[in-house]
């Protein structure tokens, strides 16, 4: 019987591409209670906060389903594109996605009270979902802003400010 490896254990195995960080004054515990927070249902501020700005979650056509395996879960989609992939570990506070792009948020203890790391670790160019030269033009600016708003949403709840997003990266891709 073969089995498949699971999509934090694929993403860990590969170098991370481009990553974006910020901070919030606030417990690793209360953080990573939001930021993990996924379960059936639609996707919003209070379910798979990574993805709750994307357009489909924004228009309520975005719904997540249980997945066999542990911490796995699929976000559908209306429409052509394929289901999202995800897979959430909560003893190490960390939450994969893979879209047209994979990658990993994660919250860990800093000084400041809390980081939120997000790191990409690949795009995948033939996804329904992947534009032409996205990657290396607007992902950088895309991944802050998206960080941003996690983290505000985060420190709204939590009553905490939050550190704007600093990049680190581009890491060189292999051609």
């Amino acid at each position: 019987m073969q089995t498949t490896p699971s999509l934090l254990a694929e993403l860990d195995a590969l170098p991370a591409r481009w990553e974006v960080r910020g901070t919030l004054a606030a417990p690793v515990t209360a953080v990573a209670a939001l930021l993990l927070a996924v379960a059936e249902g639609r996707v919003g501020d209070d379910n798979l906060l990574v993805l709750a700005r994307a357009s489909a979650a924004r228009q309520g056509a975005m719904t997540v389903v249980a997945r066999p395996g542990p911490g796995a879960y699929r976000a559908e989609l209306a429409g052509p594109v394929e289901p999202v992939e995800i897979q959430v570990d909560r003893a190490r506070s960390r939450v994969a996605v893979r879209s047209w792009y994979a990658g990993v948020h994660t919250a860990e203890v800093c000084p400041a009270g809390t980081r939120v790391t997000h790191r990409v670790h690949q795009v995948i160019p033939g996804h329904a979902g992947y534009a032409d030269g996205i990657a290396e033009i607007g992902l950088h600016a895309r991944m802050s802003r998206d960080l941003r708003q996690v983290l505000d949403v985060i420190a709204d709840r939590l009553g905490c400010p939050a550190v704007p997003p600093i990049r680190a990266g581009p890491f060189p891709w292999p051609r």
